[in-house]
C-alpha cells in the first residue's frame, strides 16, 4: 500500500514525542524524579520543577522502575539501567511488608505508612518486576520475587469463581480496573518468558472481562461489581470509563491476537468505538473523565492518561485492521490522539506536563505526578511500533 496522509501525519507525530521524551522528559525525571537522600522516585514535581515531600505510593515507585526499563529499550543514552536495580531493589526492601505482601503507601523517607491490601498495587508491581526482569542480570531472583507475589495473591485474595477480591473478609464492590493492570503484567510476563501460570492468569482475566465487565448489548465496559460478578446496583454500577474503554481494546488486542480469538479483537473494535462516539469530546479533542452507559457525562474534565490509552487502542487495531478503510480509521484516532497529548506537554519545564483539563478547556495548575509517566512513555512507545510496523508494510 501507499503511504498515506494519516500515516505520514502520524509519523511526524511520533517524531515529535520521541523527541520529548528522549531528550526532555527523561533527563528530567532522571535528575529531579529520583530522590538522591532516601532513594526511590519522587511522588510529584512542580512545574518549576520544586520538590516537595510527599508520601509515596507504592505503584508509582512501580511505574518509574517500568519507565526507566522502557527508556533503555526505547534508545535513551542515560543511566537507566542503574535506575531500574535501584529502583526494583528500593521496592523490594520499602514498598514490601515482612510477609511478602505489597504496601499501598510509604512515607517520603522510605518507612511504612499504610499496609492495607489494595490488588491495583500487586498488580503494579509484577508488572515493574517483569520490566526489571527484561533487562537486569538478576532476572532469576526477580521472576521468583514476582512468582511469590504472585502465588500469595492466588492463595489469600482468589475470588471463588474467577478474579480477585478487593480484601479478606470480602469488601465491595469488586473492581474492574485492577484486574486491567493484572492482565497487563500477566501478558508481560508472557511476552519474556515467564511460567505458564502467567499465561492461565491472563486467559481467566480475558475471559471475565469478555463473560462479565461488558454489558452485553452495545459493549460498554463496566467498572464496580457485586460479589458475583453482576454490576453493582445503582449509579456505581453504570459507570464506565472512557480511557478505560481504549485501554482495555489494546490488551484484548494483545491478547485476541496471540490466541487466535476473533471475540476478542471484535469486542476491542467495540470498546474503542463507543469510547470515541460518546467518550470524546470533539471540541477539545480529548477523551474525558467518566460517563454512565446511556452515554450521559459525569465527568467532562479530561485527565492526560485517558489520551494516551486512547493512542494505544487504536495502535493495536491499526495493527490487525482487515482492510484499508478500517486502518485509516484508526490511524485518524491515533494521530487526534497525539495531537491532545502534545497540549498537555506543553509547559513551562520542557519534561513536565499538566494532568488535568477542565471543561473549559483550561488546565489546572498542579505539580506534575510522576504516575502519569508510564502511560505517556508507555502511549509513545505503542504509537511508534505501530508507525514503525505500517510503513514496513508500505
Amino acid at each position: 500500500m501507499t503511504t498515506s496522509p494519516a500515516l505520514r501525519e502520524a509519523a511526524t507525530l511520533s517524531n515529535a514525542l520521541m523527541d520529548w521524551l528522549l531528550n526532555a522528559a527523561l533527563p528530567v525525571w532522571h535528575t529531579h524524579g529520583i530522590d538522591r537522600v532516601h532513594g526511590g522516585f519522587h511522588e510529584k514535581l512542580g512545574l518549576k520543577l520544586e520538590i516537595e515531600p510527599f508520601d509515596r505510593r507504592t505503584r508509582v515507585i512501580a511505574r518509574q522502575v517500568f519507565c526507566f526499563a522502557l527508556a533503555g529499550r526505547l534508545g535513551w543514552d542515560g543511566p537507566w539501567m542503574a535506575a531500574v536495580n535501584d529502583g526494583i531493589d528500593y521496592f523490594f526492601a520499602k514498598a514490601m511488608t515482612p510477609d511478602g505482601a505489597v504496601r499501598m503507601v510509604i512515607h517520603a523517607d522510605g518507612t511504612p505508612k499504610d499496609d492495607t491490601f489494595n490488588l491495583y498495587d500487586h498488580a503494579f508491581a509484577l508488572f515493574a518486576c517483569a520490566a526489571a526482569a527484561s533487562v537486569s542480570d538478576q532476572r532469576a531472583a526477580i521472576a521468583a520475587k514476582a512468582v511469590a507475589i504472585r502465588d500469595r495473591l492466588v492463595a489469600a485474595y482468589k475470588h471463588p469463581e474467577r478474579g480477585f477480591e478487593e480484601s479478606a473478609p470480602r469488601t465491595l464492590p469488586l473492581k474492574a480496573n485492577p484486574h486491567m493492570h493484572l492482565f497487563e503484567a500477566c501478558l508481560a510476563w508472557e511476552e519474556i518468558g515467564g511460567d505458564a501460570e502467567w499465561s492461565h492468569l491472563a486467559d481467566e482475566i480475558a475471559t471475565l472481562c469478555l463473560e462479565k465487565f461488558l454489558e452485553p448489548q452495545q459493549g460498554w465496559l463496566r467498572e464496580f461489581f457485586d460479589g458475583d460478578w453482576a454490576p453493582m446496583p445503582g449509579e456505581d454500577g453504570r459507570i464506565c470509563e472512557p480511557g478505560h474503554q481504549f485501554e482495555w481494546a489494546w490488551l484484548l488486542t494483545r491478547w485476541g491476537t496471540s490466541r487466535n480469538r476473533p471475540d476478542a479483537r471484535a469486542a476491542a473494535v467495540r470498546l474503542a468505538d463507543l469510547g470515541e462516539r460518546y467518550g470524546v469530546d470533539g471540541e477539545r479533542n480529548v477523551a474525558i473523565n467518566t460517563l454512565l452507559d446511556d452515554c450521559s457525562i459525569v465527568d467532562a474534565s479530561a485527565r492526560l492518561w485517558p489520551q494516551t490509552e486512547r493512542m494505544k487502542g487504536h495502535a493495536a487495531l491499526a495493527l490487525t485492521a482487515p482492510d484499508d478503510a478500517a486502518l485509516q480509521h484508526h490511524l485518524r484516532f491515533m494521530a487526534a490522539g497525539a495531537r491532545s497529548l502534545q497540549g498537555y506537554l506543553a509547559v513551562e519545564t520542557p519534561g513536565l506536563w499538566r494532568d488535568r483539563m477542565e471543561v473549559d478547556g483550561s488546565y489546572r495548575p498542579e505539580p506534575a505526578p510522576a504516575s502519569t509517566f508510564y502511560h505517556i512513555i508507555l502511549g509513545i512507545e505503542e504509537f511508534k511500533k505501530a508507525i514503525k510496523a505500517l510503513e514496513a508494510r508500505t
